[in-house]
């Protein structure tokens, strides 16, 4: 299992905005998407009719970038994976609960399970800059 070290933690917890990039027949697709990071793994709410979700169902194989640009300080950690689909159960209910209390969007916009699902990403490879 891939470890973050501290200071990407605290990165990853300060953000709430990353890309993600999946594919299908070859064709990369990214987008951007909120996240959490919990227990050394990035969690994306997603929907059942999107593109991501579509390509994750055929190739779970992922990226995720999460970064600021800015000339000459730029930071980032990117990430590549594999995704888990998490539509019900205890998992759900942790991270939509987390997604309740960190986004106005979720709170104003609720949803159940089986309604929309979470993509857990499970890194298998890391690599950051510009961290402080």
């Amino acid at each position: 299992m891939i470890e973050f070290n501290d200071k990407e933690i605290k990165f990853l917890k300060e953000l709430e905005e990353a890309r993600i990039a999946t594919s299908h027949d070859n064709i990369p697709h990214v987008k951007p998407v909120s996240f959490v990071f919990e227990d050394n793994s990035i969690i994306i709410a997603t929907d059942y009719k999107t593109r991501t979700f579509t390509n994750i169902k055929s190739n779970s194989n992922t990226s995720v970038v999460i970064d600021i640009y800015k000339s000459g300080g730029h930071k980032a950690v990117c990430i590549q994976g594999k995704a888990e689909i998490i539509e019900e159960g205890s998992k759900f209910k942790k991270f939509y609960d987390m997604f309740y209390e960190k986004f106005a969007w979720v709170r104003k916009d609720p949803w159940n399970e089986k309604e929309a699902p979470f993509l857990k990403i499970i890194p298998n490879h890391k690599v950051s800059w510009g961290l402080s």
